[in-house]
């Protein structure tokens, strides 16, 4: 009797998504949103304890941390997405981690609103890179079938780090006391150090099999690896590109207008009751709604073999709680409103999917590139989002419109232009990534 033939039995799905690249990535996003988050968390103690005091609860576009932070992750964006299609993702990966690790611990260590602004800034250019790079990294290490899977699984651990560094924000005071040092400068340090720990687990990741291909057989004709301007030079491909960064507008108009100000302006004119609400306790929640709707919206995709259908569910479901959030929290329980930003995350929950919509739009010498920039360009959108709803409320002596009102309109915006975007994108599921862009 001859022996049975194990040959096409598939491979288990859990020893794929048990790969270095996979493990790394994961862990990777998770320390890059803990850092990403960080400052929401701890921006009302860190501007206390400087004696910034007057930007707590409202401070000029140019003088908003959190847009200095956004405007290096355009700028880190351009730079890690090049990059990751000249060097190669896990140079891009890695060299993000050691950046934005060195900016946290420097951030720890400031006295001043420009050294602040500065290694915000420094700090963004360096979160900017991890996430493109592990997506283009997984999504090329794995099946078409199961990529979705593996950048799920990314999604999921990665956004549960702004969880943890609220949770942090609220104990770390006593770590920073038996190390002699304020709470808030020991939230940055530990971002580094986790950071720095990470860059120990890359022994046993190894680069994308497209890309080596890709870099030793470049086709005849085919765009030069990671030329960012080859982006603007084809209508068709300037489309998909500029579709990409509009279905994630609504994330961060929800997570850098609506929650980061629910403490100081949202709650309070919504009269909540109860205890006050706390900045970072709605990051985390909102985080922890991101968590689980990432998680969600990966499997479903898969499910239902499609990513455009399960975005566009999402979607209506942050539109909803958006509205209900401007105009139906009134009076309503601290922790009622807690639940309510927890759902706002959850809908939220497509960005996992968002990312990988834009690396499978694009060939493997423009993929870096795209996913790394993508989602910089949306995160980037904050600076004029923060801008245009500043010059909307105007100032306390000269008023225009009320928050919800502003919110109002930018929401409008943001998400119009998502449901737009989506509906002329192409649908990825099951797309064979093995190819390149043409000129």
């Amino acid at each position: 009797m001859s022996a049975p033939d194990f040959s096409s039995t598939p491979r288990p799905l859990w020893r794929d998504l048990m790969q270095p690249a996979v493990i790394v990535g994961a862990l990777g996003y998770f320390v890059d949103i803990y850092d990403l988050t960080l400052f929401m968390t701890v921006r009302e103690k860190s501007l206390a304890a400087l004696g910034l005091h007057h930007l707590i609860s409202g401070a000029p576009w140019y003088m908003d941390l959190l847009s200095w932070q956004m405007a290096g992750m355009l700028l880190g964006g351009i730079f890690f997405g090049i990059l990751g299609d000249r060097m190669g993702r896990l140079t891009t990966l890695f060299g993000s981690i050691l950046l934005y690790s060195i900016a946290n611990i420097a951030n720890g260590m400031v006295d001043t609103f420009n050294a602040y602004a500065a290694w915000r800034f420094i700090a963004g250019i360096g979160l900017a890179g991890e996430l493109g790079g592990c997506i283009a990294l997984v999504s090329e290490t794995l099946s078409k079938e199961r990529r979705g899977y593996g950048t799920t699984l990314v999604a999921t651990v990665g956004v549960f780090g702004a969880v943890v560094a609220g949770y942090m924000a609220d104990h770390v005071d006593a770590i920073g006391a038996v190390f002699g040092t304020e709470g808030w400068r020991m939230s940055y340090f530990i971002g580094g150090g986790l950071g720095l720990a990470l860059l120990l687990l890359r022994v046993g990741v190894h680069e994308s099999g497209m890309f080596q291909h890709a870099k030793e057989s470049a086709a005849e004709g085919s765009i030069a690896r990671g030329n960012f301007f080859a982006l603007f030079t084809s209508r068709e491909r300037f489309a998909r590109y500029v579709r990409c960064v509009l279905i994630g507008l609504p994330t961060w108009f929800m997570i850098g207008i609506l929650v980061q100000r629910a403490a100081t302006v949202f709650a309070p004119a919504a009269g909540i009751q109860g205890e006050k609400v706390q900045t970072n306790w709605a990051v985390a929640a909102f985080y922890l709604g991101l968590t689980f709707g990432d998680l969600a919206s990966g499997i479903a995709s898969q499910l239902l073999k499609s990513r455009k259908k399960v975005v566009a569910a999402f979607l209506g479901l942050s539109l909803l709680c958006v509205g209900v959030y401007l105009y139906g929290a009134d009076g309503w329980t601290t922790t009622g409103y807690y639940r309510l930003i927890f759902l706002m995350g959850f809908g939220m929950g497509y960005w996992a999917l968002f990312v990988t919509i834009a690396a499978e739009q694009f060939g493997t010498n423009l993929r870096a590139t795209v996913a790394t920039t993508v989602p910089n360009f949306a995160r980037g959108s904050l600076v004029l989002l923060t801008f245009c709803f500043t010059m909307l409320i105007g100032t306390k002596e000269l008023p225009n419109y009320a928050p919800s009102t502003a919110g109002l309109i930018l929401g409008v915006v943001c998400f119009g232009a998502a449901f737009l975007a989506l509906w002329k994108m192409e649908e990825t599921y099951g797309k064979d990534l093995d190819y390149q862009e043409q000129k």
